[in-house]
């Protein structure tokens, strides 16, 4: 396994850290977070246009630029660093996924260069009432009737939903489960914003009454690929995490730098010292679990990555809610307060631990896939 970057890799690093500090700035975070839609569609035309992030991962054929997942998880390690605002998880790591990994490569060439071209939001809508991120949790129906498919039900807790032009929808056929696609404006849908407690990422309830939807694939066979799709999100997460939390790392050692008490700087205290040593031991131990986890996809071993993306969720998502609530601590009583940003990395990494779900669960999903 090669963890080290190539030289474009590294440029692509630069490339969007600088776009990102150009256009994410914790104004615009903070700005973008108070505001009902949750982005800027500005930022997200430039960032199809110019740097072409929502069609990196895309095959060519759809109007992508057909790279890796390492090179996409450069991406989300910086989007993560600054607590980006947009439907880019929604989009490209649940939505542009799915896509690619079902069986129907008609959906793939009508619906793929929209994402591609930053033209289109999608997101995936799986979680139901349960909160459950497995197959046994969906419960929303479709049915056949002359003239298409129909979906009624609920789902919520759906990333950028309230906003999204596609929807791709897991729901349960007399076959089975099945994947459908419905149009942000179909009629029958109904999408009301949640509150949230990260409000750097909006999440939704969708009701489906009648609403008319798109098979996609064969009927009853959607769940493999929604499995590794899950898998392949929550990989990209992990390095999403490890940003957000190598950010929170550097505004405490920075800290620690600058702030006095009796006369020195807080940095030479050795519980200060301590502290932070061991956020980088928690950082450098995730960003092993995610990178691995982006090896596994970009090889296509399959077991491998359902088993390195359960770990890296794991692990992940717990290192940085640590880390995040450590940088408060070297704050001290300044990290407590609406004024510092603080708060709104420990606010993503809580969002975050159980977005696919709470570590306990994807123990689980290791120690099955372990055969333990």
């Amino acid at each position: 396994m090669d963890l080290t970057f190539s030289e474009e890799q590294d440029e692509l690093r630069k490339v969007v850290r600088s776009f990102l500090t150009k256009h994410a700035t914790e104004a615009d975070v903070r700005r973008l977070a108070a505001d009902p839609s949750g982005y800027d569609p500005v930022v997200w035309r430039r960032m199809a246009t110019e740097i072409g992030l929502q069609g990196l991962a895309v095959p060519e054929k759809y109007g992508g630029s057909g790279f890796g997942y390492v090179d996409l998880g450069v991406v989300f390690e910086e989007t993560g660093r600054a607590l980006l605002c947009a439907p880019y998880f929604a989009t490209v790591a649940l939505a542009a996924e799915t896509l690619l990994r079902c069986d129907d490569e008609s959906a793939r060439g009508d619906l793929l260069p929209g994402i591609a071209s930053g033209e289109t939001v999608a997101t995936l809508a799986l979680t139901e009432e349960n909160g459950r991120w497995d197959e046994a949790g969906i419960r929303l129906t479709a049915h056949d009737e002359e003239g298409g498919w129909r979906l009624t039900g609920a789902k919520t807790y759906v990333l950028d939903g309230h906003l999204a032009d596609l929807l791709l929808v897991a729901a349960r056929t007399h076959s089975g489960i099945s994947l459908f696609a419905v149009d942000g404006e179909a009629p029958g849908l109904a999408r009301t914003p949640l509150p949230t407690l990260d409000q750097t990422r909006k999440q939704a309830r969708v009701e489906f009454t009648n609403t008319p939807a798109r098979l996609l694939g064969p009927e009853g066979a959607a769940w493999p690929a929604l499995e590794r799709t899950l898998a392949a999100a929550s990989v990209l997460l992990a390095a999403e995490q490890v940003g957000g939390a190598d950010a929170a790392l550097d505004a405490a050692v920075e800290y620690a730098k600058i702030r006095e008490q009796y006369g020195r700087s807080i940095g030479s205290f050795q519980g200060i010292k301590h502290k932070c040593a061991d956020m980088l031991v928690e950082i450098e131990s995730a960003r092993s679990a995610a990178y691995g986890g982006l090896w596994a996809l970009d090889a296509g071993d399959e077991a491998e990555t359902a088993i390195s993306a359960a770990l890296a969720q794991a692990f992940c998502s717990e290192a940085f809610t640590k880390v995040a609530g450590d940088n408060i601590q070297v704050h001290g009583g300044i990290g407590f307060t609406w004024e510092h940003p603080a708060h709104l990395y420990l606010k993503r990494a809580k969002s975050s631990e159980v977005l696919l779900g709470a570590p306990s669960y994807h123990r689980e999903l290791l120690a099955a896939r372990l055969g333990i």
